[in-house]
């Protein structure tokens, strides 16, 4: 699967979770996840690569406990890391 499908998927997967998901220009030094005014967001900062986007969602979502919760497709599993379940 190609970096920008799996973006995609990262974003769906993380707004399933709750997340809002703003596209910012940060200038490369900035993006991430954080939670305020009891909402989760995650910025993804539109001055770095995809791959580098990618890692700025997955990265969110490895850190949320309840990503491994949630049903997830199978290329997003495995792009986080995690075992699907027999």
């Amino acid at each position: 699967m190609h970096s920008v499908e799996l973006l995609e998927q990262a974003i769906a997967s993380a707004e399933k979770l709750g997340y809002s998901v703003r596209h910012e220009w940060l200038g490369g030094t900035g993006g991430g996840a954080c939670e305020f005014a009891g909402r989760k967001w995650i910025f993804i900062d539109l001055a770095l690569s995809v791959i580098e986007q990618l890692d700025q969602v997955t990265e969110a979502l490895r850190q949320d406990p309840a990503a491994a919760l949630v049903e997830l497709p199978p290329a997003m599993q495995a792009t986080l890391g995690f075992k699907r379940a027999a």
